[in-house]
Formats: structure tokens, sequence, C-alpha cells
């Protein structure tokens, strides 16, 4: 990791901090030192208007990507903190209206789903009503909203059994449509296979869903799903959900204590328009439990987002 990026991180950081935005960003004991003049930055970002001056703008420190200087750092600065925590954490950042992607050197490792494909059957379901391959009850739609909102097993497993069809394959053939080409179901855990809780998938399978959400999908269902993600229960109040309210995040997170531990994950999207996707997986592998995954999705969240917008 080049030490002026995580500097340039650092400064960004102790700006937040400074503007009051509330970010709580890398721990300070996590990255090194700024130095003098970046000590007077942080110092003059507090004391109001910057002095007009005609001297060019320095060069981003952190070369090596599309993304804005800011979000550079930021990225730095999220694969800094990642690296100092307990398992195993894929991410994948994409700017919207860029066409920017930031994948981590995890984003492509598989990883049980848990809730977080429940996101998916919400589209197969909604998809196969509007073809008029199914119709869906209002009992169904009640189900689907408890899944979203509170991430309700008892909903997906009624959705599950009743629509998976006599192969039990309706959901899964469908799945790499929405761009989830790794999802892999897993055998030998329950007796009905395939089944939406023994699943997993990549980073990048969850970054893939949440873009089909957000630009394949029919408005109708597409405004229905967003605005579903952006008044989740507190329980999947955390994740990309840890960008903050300014960022008007919306997200479904995952978590279970699967065969290897404990794992955490969250999709959503942060910023106007939802211009920024965001997927985290964290498998634990019986380094940490619960509360440490948490954590971890949501600071990633915070490094990328708070006080950006």
């Amino acid at each position: 990791m080049i030490r002026s990026a995580l500097r340039g991180c650092a400064l960004l950081l102790a700006a937040l901090v400074l503007a009051g935005c509330g970010a709580a960003g890398v721990p300070e004991s996590q990255l090194p030192p700024m130095t003098a003049s970046m000590q007077e930055l942080a110092k003059s970002s507090s004391a109001g208007p910057p002095t007009t001056t005609t001297s060019a703008a320095p060069a981003c420190p952190v070369p090596g990507t599309d993304f804005d200087c800011d979000m550079r750092q930021r990225i730095q600065a999220a694969q800094a903190y990642v690296a100092t925590r307990p398992g195993t954490t894929g991410i994948v950042l994409r700017d919207r209206q860029t066409g920017q992607v930031w994948r981590n050197d995890k984003a492509d490792t598989l990883v049980w789903t848990a809730s977080t494909i429940k996101l998916a059957m919400t589209v197969n379901l909604f998809l196969r009503d509007k073809a008029g391959q199914i119709t869906l009850s209002a009992g169904d739609r009640d189900l689907i909203q408890r899944m979203l909102n509170s991430s309700d097993d008892n909903a997906a497993d009624s959705l599950w059994f009743k629509y998976a069809g006599a192969d039990h394959m309706a959901f899964n053939d469908a799945f790499p449509t929405y761009g989830m080409t790794s999802v892999q179901p897993q055998k030998g855990f329950s007796n009905f296979y395939p089944y939406w809780g023994f699943q997993k998938c990549t980073p990048g399978d969850l970054d893939a869903l949440i873009n089909y959400v957000l630009t394949q999908l029919p408005a109708d269902l597409r405004d229905y799903i967003v605005g579903q993600l952006r008044a989740v229960a507190p329980d999947q109040q955390w994740g990309v959900w840890a960008a903050g309210p300014a960022a008007q995040p919306g997200n479904k997170d995952g978590w279970s204590q699967e065969q290897g531990g404990w794992v955490m994950n969250t999709v959503g999207f942060a910023g106007p328009d939802a211009r920024y996707t965001l997927s985290v997986m964290n498998s634990l592998n019986g380094q940490g439990g619960y509360d440490d995954g948490q954590q971890t999705d949501n600071q990633v969240s915070k490094i990328l987002f708070a006080g950006r917008f």
C-alpha cells in the first residue's frame, strides 16, 4: 500500500471529523500520521472558506483509477481498513454516472448469500407475475414486503416452496438473467434442493443484481423495490445503510452462521439518484462473529460515502 495514499486518506477522514459529518472512518490508530503540511490543511478546513488563490491544484496523490480524487482516497482507505479486519471481505463499488467500477481482490470469492438472495427472489417473482407466468396474490405481495423490510425467513420459505416449480429450479434458473452468473446452490443442507437459505455467490453477483434492479426492471417494479430498500426495518439498518441519511441509502442485508462461521453481507445504493452501488460480503471464517462482521460492513460504507453528499 502506498504510504502517501494512506496519508491522503488520513487527511480526508480528519477533515470529515472536523467538518462534523459524524463519519467514524478508519480508526486513527490504523493509519499513518499526517505530515505537518497535511495537518495545516486539516486545520484550515475548519477555518471557513479558503482564500482565493491562482495556484494550480496539486495532483491527486492516489493514481490508478478514473474515480475522482476524493473517491480514490476513500477506496485506498477502505482497502487499508479491510486488511485489518477478521475473515475475508469482498467489495464491489460502482459509479453509475461515470461507469467506473472498483473491485477489490476478493470480489470474485464465493460466500454464503444469507438473505441477500431474497432480493433476487423478489425480482424473479415480480417479473414472472408481470409476464403472466404466475399470479401473485395479496398475501404473496405481503410476504415479499416482509422479505425486503425485515428479511423475514418464514416469508421467504413460503414463497420459495410455492413458486420454485416442479423441479425446484425456477428461481435458480433465472438468477443468471440478472447477472448473477456465479450463484451456486449448496447440496446436503436441506431436503428441499435447491433452497434459498443454502446458496453461495460473489460480491460481483450482488453488484450485478442491484444494478439490474436500478437499470433493467420496469419503472413500477424498480420504484417499489427502491422504496422498500430505503425503508428497511432496524434489523437491516447497517451495511450500506451506514452511509448516513444524507446519502439516501437503501440496502438488503444478509447475515447467518454457516458452515465455516458467520457471514455478514450487504448490497445497496447511496447518493443522489442512487449514483453509487456497493456490495460487501464478509465471511468471518471463524475469526469473528456477528458484531465484527457488521462493524466491517458499516465502516466500509462510512469510509466510501460519509460526508460525500
